[in-house]
């Protein structure tokens, strides 16, 4: 997350009209690292669980603020973080085979990347329940009848597809970002207090006993399974 942030503090102020953000492979995000979190926890949960949600609330934030467009290109799977940040980038293409999941319930955590207000002013409140509680796997096709993704592309030929579609290039940069400016300007508000709510939430679910008992068998469960 912070290596993210740092490239796009660096794109905000070099000559950069947008952002295109991709991966190399066939995975876009699995997500926050359950294990990393459970060993930061288990030596000082009070202090550790601060850590981390300054870190999740920083990097949330900065693509609230983000001036420049975000052009997301999705080849593959976008779990928990990595699906619900998608509604604060400003296009998102996917691969037919991409797909979408946010099963926050079953890892012991909460939502998170202001999913909690986007998802159900995108999707209406009963598809965004489906996602954030019940952890419903949304293929490419159903993220876009629900408004997640913008267009779906054949996987053989998504990488041309995204490449021909960027005719934003040559747009005007003053005219973008001020664009992007009238769009956004009376979510942000919302968008920030959304996530400091679920941050505090997290941090309070991490600082638990409950909380990290929970990790611990879902971290145990999957390790097993493995």
């Amino acid at each position: 997350m912070n290596e993210v942030k740092s490239a796009l503090e660096i794109a905000a102020v070099d000559d950069s009209k947008f952002v295109l953000l991709s991966v190399v492979g066939s995975v876009f995000c699995c997500g926050l690292d359950f294990d990393i979190i459970v060993k930061h926890l288990k030596y000082n949960r009070k202090r550790a669980s601060v850590k981390l949600e300054d870190t999740i609330k920083n990097f949330v934030n900065f693509f609230i603020v983000f001036m420049k467009p975000v052009i997301v290109s999705v080849k593959g799977p976008a779990i928990g973080l990595g699906a619900s940040i998608l509604p604060l980038c400003d296009v998102v293409w996917a691969n037919e085979k991409a797909w979408f999941q946010t099963p926050y319930i079953r890892f012991g955590q909460s939502p998170d990347g202001c999913s909690t207000i986007t998802f159900p002013k995108i999707m209406g409140r009963a598809a965004a329940n489906e996602m954030l509680i019940n952890g419903w796997k949304m293929n490419a096709q159903e993220a876009c009848d629900k408004g997640l993704v913008s267009q779906v592309f054949w996987s053989e030929t998504f990488t041309q597809e995204v490449m021909v579609r960027i005719q934003i290039t040559s747009c005007n940069s003053f005219v973008l970002e001020n664009s992007k400016a009238i769009v956004c300007y009376n979510m942000n508000v919302e968008l920030k207090q959304a996530n400091e709510r679920e941050c505090e939430v997290l941090k309070k679910i991490w600082a638990s006993a409950q909380g990290m008992e929970y990790m611990l068998k879902y971290v145990q469960n999957k390790i097993d399974a493995f």
